[in-house]
């Protein structure tokens, strides 16, 4: 049940990336952009999730996961403080 739940959240991940940036590349409007990477960020870090817990559950993929996921916040607020529009 646990590699079934961690694939179905990267897809989600992943169609929620797919559809902001395509609604960024009709509006033009920068948040959809930066929250679009954030997206796409977050689906790195899911499919990190499985290949760390799934994969090759003796190696440790934690810190990178975590760097992976705050990264991708890390643009989204930067979307957020300097490209208002």
């Amino acid at each position: 049940m646990g590699p079934a739940i961690y694939v179905l959240g990267a897809a989600t991940s992943l169609l929620c990336a797919l559809l902001l940036i395509r609604g960024y590349s009709r509006t033009k409007k920068k948040l959809l952009f930066w929250s679009g990477l954030c997206f796409a960020g977050l689906t790195i870090s899911n499919c990190l999730v499985f290949v760390d817990l799934i994969l090759f559950p003796t190696v440790n993929l934690y810190p990178l996961r975590l760097g992976t996921a705050a990264g991708a916040t890390m643009l989204l607020l930067y979307g957020l403080i300097w490209s208002s529009d």
